[in-house]
């Protein structure tokens, strides 16, 4: 198992290899909901990822694309709903976007 940090309020949660970022975070309450269902393209659920990057998915073609249209991009940010849990490190990520 990992521990996926939620910040900014501290949730810490155990998580499982393969699973999918924004459903973790969706189950958990955080406020992220998106307007493409997921598909990446919205944008909506943009996250920082402060902690174990090694420990998630690497950037798809995709999510890149959709990164580049987004106002605040850092070196840190990824698509919740892109992002797949690897299970080789903890990780934590910072909500940036409320509903």
């Amino acid at each position: 198992m990992t521990t996926l940090t939620i910040m900014p309020s501290a949730t810490a949660l155990a998580v499982s290899e393969g699973d999918n970022l924004l459903a973790v975070l969706n189950a958990a309450g955080a406020p992220i909901r998106t307007k493409c269902g997921g598909e990446g393209n919205c944008g909506k659920c943009h996250i920082f990822v402060t902690e174990g990057r090694k420990g998630l998915s690497k950037i798809s073609r995709e999510e890149n694309a959709t990164l580049d249209t987004i106002v605040g991009v850092g070196s840190k940010s990824r698509l919740a709903c892109q992002t797949t849990i690897l299970g080789t490190e903890d990780v934590t990520v910072e909500i940036l976007s409320f509903v």
